[in-house]
């Protein structure tokens, strides 16, 4: 029964070792084979040069990142969630974005939620062995409840995670539309998720340390998508974030200066709109620009679904 036991594993293993040196993402980077002997100037260098490369390969995979924003914005509007899954550094990617809309967008924190391997404990020390876990990817898609309205952006640069391909799975057994953002082509992720993502940045300049230009393109394509998508949701206009929250006297001067600046109104005038408005900056906007009170400009927002722009139209 050991025997057996050892000859599967081996087995196992061997097989992996042959996936993985087919990754493009775990391949040897011709141009940084010296790096153990270069100047730290010439380790900056290598690194600038090979990161300028991210960007040309995120703009390939442009349109299935429109798609996965216009899936992020119809799960909003839906009342569902954004949802990024993650092992490693892929799952900290996620926790980074998912915390950063808050404060950005004033929104609430149930509207993008992250999962990483291993919980909580696996933002601060790596637990990377939890990603072989196929039934806790499950699990954890389980705990957060997913459902129809949701989206699941499943995150893994290997484009095969078991963590992340089993959490995608019941993702899509619960009706949930899925994205894999991963930076091989062809992987399981890629074949799974409802739309795909895949940058490929190619080897890193230090091999298989996907934190580099793997992380960085997926971090370009969380931020399209998470940007986007609370654009969409009303959340700026022009290109202001006009869903401040004012707690402080800095962000009182700076909603003070937005409302001046997109209405052309005098301070005098700004300030007793963001006051008569509680300092709601789309409200105060409104009041300038139509005369409308408080009351009437707050309603004339609801009835637009939150959108400056569509309020303004109709106040005209």
């Amino acid at each position: 029964m050991t025997a057996d036991h050892n000859k599967t594993a081996e087995d196992n293993l061997l097989l992996l070792s042959s996936t993985l040196e087919g990754l493009a993402s775990e391949g040897n980077n011709a141009r940084s084979e010296r790096l153990d002997q270069m100047s730290a100037l010439d380790i900056a260098k290598v690194m600038n040069s090979e990161d300028q490369t991210v960007a040309t390969a995120v703009e390939k995979v442009l349109e299935p990142i429109a798609a996965a924003i216009d899936a992020a914005h119809h799960a909003l509007i839906s009342g569902g969630r954004i949802i990024y899954v993650g092992a490693g550094t892929s799952g900290r990617l996620g926790v980074l974005d998912a915390s950063e809309i808050p404060p950005t967008f004033s929104a609430s924190p149930s509207l993008f939620h992250a999962i990483i391997a291993g919980g909580e404990a696996a933002i601060f020390e790596a637990q990377e062995g939890i990603e072989d876990d196929r039934e806790q990817g499950a699990l954890d898609l389980d705990a957060a409840k997913v459902g129809e309205h949701d989206l699941v952006i499943g995150l893994a640069v290997s484009g095969r995670t078991p963590y992340v391909l089993a959490a995608l799975d019941e993702a899509k057994k619960r009706g949930a539309v899925t994205v894999g953002v991963s930076c091989n082509a062809g992987s399981a992720l890629d074949q799974q998720a409802d739309i795909a993502i895949t940058p490929e940045v190619g080897p890193e300049i230090l091999a298989g340390s996907t934190r580099l230009k793997s992380g960085t393109a997926q971090k370009m394509v969380l931020n399209m998508i998470s940007t986007g998508a609370m654009v969409r949701y009303g959340k700026c206009y022009q290109n202001r974030m006009v869903d401040l929250n004012v707690t402080n006297e800095k962000l009182r001067a700076r909603a003070l200066n937005l409302v001046r600046e997109l209405t052309e109104a005098d301070k005098e005038v700004a300030l007793r709109a963001l006051v008569a408005a509680n300092w709601d900056v789309k409200v105060a906007i409104l009041i300038c620009k139509t005369g409308l009170d408080a009351a009437a400009a707050r309603a004339k927002i609801e009835q637009a679904g939150g959108h400056l722009r569509q309020a303004l139209a109709k106040a005209k």
